[in-house]
């Protein structure tokens, strides 16, 4: 073979293979550029799936946040009473108690219900459409409530929330059995756990227990 014929099989060779690696190259950019731009890079197809089945919600959960929420603001108003019209240390411990942690669920439910576009239940509002809510006071007893001094207020409140609280654990009961949106079923659990409790607390401080 000539010289000059064995420098253009030469040159042939160096361009087919350089088309090559170029081909090759170009996959492999292509593939991971795809790879990187997925979030879950080198996770199984389906390794997201459970985070959008935790954040999905149904008709209870929001059923649950907009009466859980003026059930809660109607305990807040009868607890901030306490301070100044209860006898009882014990008593005046417990509405804190009450307060302390009923206001942050507020908070976290209507957070969920904002995020979800429902229509949230705002505080100060009329209890009187909602007195068909398990436990809730109608404006009578409100206004007794708000006239009752000393030991006839710590009767009174403790008679009063006892009734509040056991129709708060039926609410968080049905949650817990229909809802759907973890972070709810979770708070409901937390509800009947924290409010039977204090069901028996307020009762023996009636007496009954």
């Amino acid at each position: 073979m000539t010289p000059t014929r064995t420098r253009a099989v030469l040159v042939a060779l160096t361009a087919t293979a350089a088309l090559a690696l170029t081909a090759c190259g170009s996959g492999d950019g292509t593939a991971h550029s795809g790879a990187h731009a997925t979030p879950n890079s080198g996770a199984p197809a389906g390794a997201s799936a459970p985070a959008t089945t935790a954040g999905a919600h149904n008709a209870q959960d929001v059923t649950f946040a907009q009466s859980m929420i003026p059930h809660h603001q109607q305990a807040l108003e009868m607890a901030a009473l306490a301070a100044d019209r209860a006898s009882s240390a014990r008593v005046q411990d417990l509405a804190a108690r009450i307060e302390k942690a009923q206001d942050p669920e507020i908070k976290t439910m209507s957070g969920w219900l904002k995020a979800w576009g429902e229509d949230v239940p705002m505080a100060g509002m009329d209890h009187s459409g909602h007195t068909d809510m398990a436990g809730m006071m109608d404006d009578k007893d409100m206004t007794a409530l708000k006239k009752a001094e000393g030991k006839d207020f710590d009767t009174m409140f403790l008679t009063m929330m006892v009734q509040h609280h056991q129709g708060a654990v039926d609410m968080a009961t049905t949650e817990r059995s229909k809802g759907e949106y973890a972070p709810a079923t979770s708070m409901a659990g937390d509800i009947v756990t924290a409010q039977n409790a204090e069901v028996k607390e307020m009762n023996k401080l009636l007496g009954k227990g």
